[in-house]
């Protein structure tokens, strides 16, 4: 002990003493990154780790029949062909699709008298060649996760519906049933998340592509940092 105490370097102490400084969720993230790196090094170790990283990610919950289906923004063709799977084996008649606000070309080009089909549109297309048609929009008016669920708290409010199965990118389902569950904490209407199952994020094998990997690291990110702002 004295030996590898007198043989650290002098900078060691004050780069210890700065790491205890900071605040508990950091030192664990440290510390959580740190273990992940040395575990990636080790070929044994490697992919049953990367492959519980990206399990991590994803969560699905239990659903019967439930009032609506929606199709979150992120979830796009793939949660198109879920939710038209869904309707097809009962679990729901009416699904619903998150409408983003026309952009300044859009505009410009419905102003001359052009088509501008949205995403919206696009997907009620899709929704109707696949034989549903009970379809509604859910406009929205701030963007990202927490725009989605404020406005799916409204629209149930609004039409009083009291169960709800939103489809979502897999990567993504685990920190929006976070948010979903916040939003809606205080109304009667309960929230189940379904990972689309077309979608192109693959547990499995993420880290072997470049989309993949960059898909992983940045909800990774934003998953850790919505523990950190909001840990209950």
């Amino acid at each position: 002990m004295l030996v590898a105490t007198m043989l650290r370097p002098a900078h060691a102490d004050g780069g210890i003493a700065m790491i205890l400084r900071l605040p508990r969720w950091m030192r664990v993230l440290l510390t959580v990154g740190l273990i992940a790196g040395i575990a990636a090094s080790v070929p044994a170790v490697r992919e049953p780790m990367m492959r519980a990283l990206g399990s991590l990610l994803i969560v699905e919950d239990p659903f019967e029949v439930v009032d609506v289906i929606v199709v979150s923004v992120d979830a796009d063709g793939a949660g198109v062909l879920d939710a038209a799977d869904l309707v097809k084996r009962g679990v729901a008649k009416r699904v619903a699709i998150f409408a983003k606000p026309l952009n300044r070309s859009d505009q410009e080009f419905a102003r001359r008298g052009l088509p501008a089909e949205d995403e919206a549109t696009r997907q009620i297309r899709e929704l109707a060649s696949l034989g549903v048609t009970d379809v509604e929009r859910i406009l929205l008016s701030d963007a990202g996760t927490d725009g989605e669920a404020l406005a799916l708290l409204h629209w149930t409010a609004a039409h009083g519906f009291k169960s709800v199965l939103v489809i979502s990118s897999p990567d993504h389902s685990r920190r929006l049933r976070r948010v979903m569950l916040r939003a809606m904490r205080d109304q009667p209407t309960s929230v189940a998340i379904r990972p689309a199952r077309y979608a192109d994020f693959d547990a499995e094998r993420w880290w072997q592509t470049r989309d993949g990997a960059r898909t992983a690291i940045i909800e990774w990110q934003k998953l850790v940092l919505d523990y950190v702002l909001h840990p209950l």
